[in-house]
C-alpha cells in the first residue's frame, strides 16, 4: 500500500539542481541520452553487519504517479536567476508539463538483507529522467531502510517477546511517523501504537493508557478500575505515576475485579526507573497473586544496547515498547545512500561507455556498469554477495569474487553452487510489471533472511565482515578505469 497522506503532485519533491541538470540536458540536446544509474550505501548503519532493503513499495508509488501538474508547472515559471529572468524558457517548461517516464527500474525486494555498495536499485533510461527521480529515490529508500535496519536490531535482542512501535510523538514530523511505523514493522515490530499507519497500511495497533489518566481521578485504584469497566478487554495498566509497586499492588486488585466479570488483566506497564529490579519484583507480586499471565510491559527510551542490558540483569520483562530511539534512528541520523551514473550509451557506435566517480577516498570510487548481485549460498544459508556487470557476465555459472578493497582476497564459486540474482524488473518503459507483495509478506522476509546469516554477521559489538565483491572482470574493468582517469588527470597537470 503505498502511502496516501498527499493528494498533492510530488515532481517537485527534489533538489533544484536536478531540475536545472535536467535543463541542461534539454537545451544541449542530450536529455534523451540513455543512462545507467544505482542506488547504493557506503556502510552498514548503527556500527552493524547487515542492512533491511526498505521503502520500494513507497518508490514504486512515487513513480507510478510521477508527472508535473499545472501548479507544477506555474511554480517552475515563477523562478529566476541571477539577473532576476525567468530561470527555464518556456518551450522546456512545455516539455516538462507532457513528460512521460519510460524508465527501466531494477531493485532489490523488500525485505532482503543488503551490504554495502551493492545496487538496491538500478535505473536505466533517458538521462534526463534519470536525474529527475534521483533526490525523491534517495530520499524514500535511505530513511525506510534506516528504521527497518533498527527494527531488525531490535528484533534480533527482543528475541520471541513482543516488540512495539511506540514512537510518533517523537517522530520526525508526520511523515517520518508514518514512515517509521511502517519500516519499523516490516523490520520485526510486532504492532504499533500509531493509529493511521493501521489503517494506511494493515498493521496491528496496541496502546494502553497514559500518566494523564491515573492523575484525572482522586487515586490510582479508581483510575484503574474505571478504565477497567470501560475497556475491559484490553486493560494493561500503566503503574508508575506514584509508586511503581504500589501501582502494581493495585493493578493486582483491579485485576481480581476483572476477573470476577470472566475478563483478565493483560498487562502491566513499566515506564521509568529501574525496569530490571522493578519488573523483577513486579513479576513476584503478580505471581504470588496468581497473575502469572499477565505480561510485564517496558517503555522508557529503550533501544537494542539497552535492551539486551536488562536481558543480562535478569529483567522479567514480556513486551518491550520502543519509540524515540526506533523512529527517529537514534545513534544514526541517516543512512547515506548515494546514487551514481554507471554507464553512457554512445550515440554513434550504440556501445556503453562505462562511467565512475574518482577519489582520494577508496570507499568513495563508485563502481561502473550495469550492475547486478548475485548471492551464492548452500544448505546453511548465505555465503557471499558478487557484484557483476549483466553486459560482460551474467551467463558463466563458474566465477571469481574480489574484494574490491583488497585485490589479494579471492573466493570461486563453482558452476554447481546455488544462487540468486536480487535485482528484479520493477518497471519497464515506465510501467510497472512487479507484484508487490503485501506488508506482512515482507516482514516474514525480512526474518528468513536473517535467519540465513552467520550468526557473526548479526553481533552488535565488532560483527563478522559478509564477504561481498566484484567479479573479476568487473573489478578488472574498474581497475582500469580508475588507472585511466588517474592518467588523464596527470596528463592535464603536466599540460
Amino acid at each position: 500500500m503505498t502511502n496516501k497522506l498527499y493528494d498533492t503532485s510530488l515532481s517537485l519533491l527534489t533538489d533544484l539542481y536536478q531540475v536545472t541538470m535536467a535543463y541542461g540536458y534539454w537545451k544541449s540536446g542530450t536529455a534523451e541520452k540513455e543512462s545507467v544509474f544505482n542506488l547504493y550505501f557506503r556502510r552498514n548503519p548503527f556500527g552493524g553487519g547487515f542492512t533491511v532493503a526498505c521503502g520500494l513499495t513507497n518508490a514504486i508509488g512515487y513513480l507510478n504517479q510521477f508527472g508535473f501538474s499545472k501548479k507544477d508547472i506555474r511554480y517552475l515559471t515563477t523562478l529566476t536567476g541571477n539577473d532576476g529572468k525567468p530561470l527555464f524558457e518556456e518551450a522546456f517548461i512545455d516539455y516538462l508539463a507532457n513528460l512521460k517516464l519510460t524508465l527501466d527500474v531494477e531493485a532489490i525486494p523488500e525485505g532482503t538483507v543488503v551490504f554495502p555498495n551493492e545496487p538496491l536499485l538500478r535505473v536505466r533510461g533517458p538521462i534526463l529522467q534519470c536525474q529527475l527521480v534521483e533526490t525523491p529515490l534517495l530520499n524514500l529508500i535511505n530513511f525506510e531502510t534506516l528504521i527497518a535496519t533498527k527494527a531488525a536490531r531490535l528484533r534480533l535482542v527482543a528475541e520471541q517477546d513482543t516488540l512495539l512501535e511506540f514512537g510518533l510523538r517523537r517522530a520526525q514530523g508526520i511523515d517520518g511517523g508514518m514512515t517509521a511505523s511502517r519500516a519499523a514493522y516490516i523490520g520485526g515490530c510486532d504492532a504499533t501504537s500509531n493509529v493511521l499507519a493501521g489503517k494506511l497500511y494493515g498493521i496491528p495497533v496496541r496502546g494502553t493508557h497514559a500518566h494523564s489518566w491515573v492523575m484525572s481521578f482522586d487515586t490510582e485504584q479508581q483510575a484503574f478500575d474505571t478504565y477497567a469497566s470501560v475497556l475491559p478487554n484490553n486493560v494493561t495498566l500503566l503503574v508508575d505515576t506514584y509508586d511503581t509497586l504500589e501501582g502494581v499492588r493495585h493493578a493486582i486488585e483491579t485485576g481480581r475485579k476483572l476477573r470476577e466479570r470472566g475478563h483478565k488483566l493483560a498487562g502491566i506497564r513499566l515506564d521509568s526507573g529501574d525496569l530490571a529490579y522493578l519488573s523483577i519484583a513486579a513479576r513476584q507480586l503478580l505471581d504470588d497473586a496468581g497473575f502469572q499471565d499477565t505480561a510485564i510491559v517496558a517503555s522508557n527510551d529503550l533501544d537494542e544496547t539497552i535492551i539486551n542490558s536488562l536481558k543480562q540483569q535478569g529483567a522479567r520483562i514480556d513486551t518491550w515498547g520502543v519509540g524515540t530511539k526506533l523512529v527517529t534512528a537514534f545513534d544514526q541520523p541517516a543512512l547515506g545512500g548515494v546514487y551514481k551514473l554507471a554507464a553512457l550509451r554512445d550515440n554513434q557506435t550504440g556501445q556503453w561507455k562505462y562511467k565512475m566517480k574518482l577519489s582520494e577516498q577508496a570507499i568513495k570510487i563508485s563502481t561502473p556498469g550495469i550492475q547486478q548481485v548475485r548471492r551464492f549460498r548452500d544448505e546453511r544459508g548465505f555465503l557471499a554477495d558478487m557484484i557483476y556487470d549483466v553486459e560482460q557476465n551474467g551467463h558463466d555459472r563458474s566465477v571469481t569474487m574480489i574484494d574490491p578493497l583488497d585485490f589479494t582476497k579471492r573466493r570461486r564459486f563453482d558452476a554447481n553452487c546455488a544462487y540468486e540474482d536480487l535485482l528484479v524488473p520493477v518497471f519497464r518503459n515506465g510501467q510497472c510489471v512487479y507484484e508487490k507483495p503485501d506488508i506482512h509478506s515482507i516482514r516474514a522476509r525480512v526474518q528468513a533472511q536473517l535467519a540465513n546469516l552467520h550468526p557473526g554477521v548479526k553481533r552488535f559489538v565488532n560483527p563478522h565482515l559478509y564477504p561481498v565483491g566484484l567479479e573479476k572482470t568487473l573489478h578488472e574493468l574498474k581497475t582500469a578505469l580508475i588507472l585511466q582517469l588517474r592518467e588523464e588527470k596527470s596528463e592535464r597537470a603536466r599540460g
